[in-house]
């Protein structure tokens, strides 16, 4: 059986670049056509309902259901990445991908630390990824992950 590969930082940045770019191709013409080309210089932190659902609701909800049905996110499929159960190897739950979500929160609050602890963990897992049970791991395999247990 071919070893796991934990996917590390910088293999993780570009997926989320990726995935950046492709919510900015959507969101971005949508809000310059609601809001007009002043939104981008104004200092206000929130400016309506339009703001509200295209920068938190929409990509919340495109990554979360990208992770239930694929197990990635755009960026991570085009770089041959999976999110996995930590301790099975299997597919996350549902609840699983929602914390993982939420977890993001908790690791960047503190000067983006829970993201850059991926690089220095032994099996690449951010914070978001302890707190959801998860790991990311490089799939370049056809048959499936299976962990020690």
């Amino acid at each position: 059986m071919d070893e796991i590969e934990y996917a590390g930082f910088w293999i993780r940045v570009g997926a989320a670049l990726i995935d950046t770019v492709l919510v900015m191709i959507v969101i971005v013409p949508i809000l310059n056509a609601v809001y007009g080309p002043g939104y981008w210089m104004s200092e206000k932190l929130v400016h309506g309902g339009w703001d509200v659902l295209l920068n938190y609701i929409f990509p919340a909800v495109a990554v979360i259901v990208f992770w239930v049905y694929k197990s990635a996110t755009p960026g991570k499929m085009v770089l041959k990445l999976k999110i996995v159960d930590a301790r099975t190897g299997g597919k996350p739950t549902t609840g699983q991908f929602i914390g993982r979500y939420l977890g993001y929160y908790v690791s960047t609050v503190p000067l983006f630390l829970g993201l850059i602890w991926v690089g220095i963990d032994r099996r690449k897992q951010g914070w978001h990824d302890k707190l959801a049970g998860t790991v990311v791991i490089r799939d370049n395999r056809k048959e499936p992950v299976v962990f020690d247990q």
